[in-house]
């Protein structure tokens, strides 16, 4: 025993460069182990143009990728750890794995009547600040190259071809008030902060003689302007296409059926892109009601009564574009020719306000402080003067205009409060 415990340290040098030899052997394996164990990446799924026309990648939506629209039902279905792979319209996708966030995060509603953070950050930008400050600085300076019939509504406006290459939409009201409410709705919008969903718009003057239009004296000539008018330069966009009222307003109203409040307990199971659009309808409801404007989902409304289809039918001055964000066109009758008529329009305006229960929590924060303050035409009227150059020939609202359009944004901070205290 004494000679075995003797000769026991003998083979440890050899073992020990026996061992030191095998470790690059071992770290292979351990390499290819976890390598192993590590998902193969995949290549981005091509995702199918949504219900709404988008066409665009979850990642250019701003969606988390790797994974298909899924309603929140499925959702909420789908065990927060799991990762096993599911089949959904023939193709496969990931479910809901542990890096994602809990189920319930992904509700599209906070505190009840907002909309969340992230619904919001998936609404396509529209017009840019700097992009629209940009045009319009260009669009003043410029000469108006030709005039075209067509494109622009009532054939008394023009398509024009400005100098610089761009082009707008030059329009022409049937009487001064249709050119003041365009441009005061341009400037309350900005106010509201949902300006970016309307297309750019300057006022010009007609003159014959002037620098901008001397060279197309002679269609002006044609076109029944008169001398010294205001017309408006609107931006014109490319490729918008129609849109066709979602199903809270579509099918309750073409049905006949009283307009529902969409609340939060409506958004259960509407894929993503759907959502995305409601957060659109939602600013474009409060905006309209503000302004009185008649000429949009209004007037679809008011032709039920002879037409059971139309809400079937493209909205009124209400267009897409292709990455899905809505553009609201036209509003010339807005606010002064609005608020003329609204013992006619009311009737309807009102309960499409009240069928809207949840909103942008920026536009609710600006109605709250438009109330609070009483400043809601103070507010228009400074943006209005520093923002339009040539807001002196055609004025701003009268006394009663302006404590109509402080009395609509109370009404509007209430139906808020309404919905809160539901």
């Amino acid at each position: 025993m004494k000679r075995a415990r003797r000769a026991a340290p003998g083979p440890l040098p050899v073992l020990g460069l026996l061992l030191l030899g095998a470790l690059p052997g071992l770290w292979t394996v351990l390499l290819r182990r976890e390598a192993a164990a590590l998902p193969e990446p995949r290549p981005p799924a091509e995702q199918p143009p949504g219900r709404w026309g988008w066409g665009r990648t979850p990642a250019a939506r701003g969606e988390s990728g790797g994974g298909g629209q899924k309603t929140f039902r499925t959702l909420l279905a789908v065990p927060a750890a799991a990762t096993d792979r599911e089949e959904r319209d023939g193709e496969e996708r990931l479910a809901v794995t542990d890096s994602q966030p809990p189920a319930e995060t992904a509700s599209p509603v906070e505190r009840g009547i907002f909309w969340s953070r992230e619904l919001e950050e998936q609404v396509p930008p529209g017009f840019a600040a700097e992009e629209a400050a940009a045009w319009l600085s260009a669009a003043r300076a410029a000469r108006v190259s030709s005039l075209e019939r067509g494109g622009c509504g009532r054939s008394s406006n023009r398509l024009a071809r400005l100098s610089d290459g761009s082009r707008a939409c030059v329009r022409y009201g049937i009487n001064p008030e249709q050119i003041q409410g365009e441009a005061l709705s341009y400037h309350l919008a900005g106010v509201l902060g949902m300006q970016e969903r309307l297309p750019p718009m300057a006022l010009a003057l007609v003159e014959a003689r002037g620098r901008q239009w001397e060279p197309v004296r002679e269609e002006l000539r044609g076109s029944h302007w008169a001398e010294g008018a205001v017309v408006s330069l609107t931006r014109w966009v490319d490729n918008l296409t129609a849109v066709v009222a979602p199903a809270p307003w579509g099918a309750e109203a073409g049905a006949g059926r009283r307009l529902q409040p969409l609340s939060a307990g409506e958004l259960v199971g509407l894929p993503p892109s759907q959502l995305v659009e409601l957060v659109q309808w939602s600013d474009l409801i409060l905006f309209d009601y503000l302004t009185a404007n008649f000429d949009r989902l209004v007037s679809n409304l008011f032709s039920l009564q002879w037409d059971p289809r139309v809400m079937r039918r493209a909205t009124s001055n209400l267009l897409r574009a292709p990455d899905g964000g809505l553009v609201f066109m036209d509003n010339e009758a807005g606010l002064v020719h609005g608020y003329r008529l609204l013992a006619m329009w009311d009737p309807y305006n009102e309960p499409l306000l009240r069928s809207v229960c949840v909103f942008r929590e920026g536009t609710a924060r600006r109605v709250a402080e438009l109330h609070r303050r009483r400043s809601a035409a103070a507010e228009l009227r400074r943006r209005y003067r520093a923002r339009e150059p040539l807001w002196a020939r055609l004025g701003f609202l009268s006394e009663r205009q302006a404590e109509l359009l402080q009395a609509r944004v109370d009404f509007v901070h209430r139906h808020i409060a309404h919905c809160r205290a539901q």
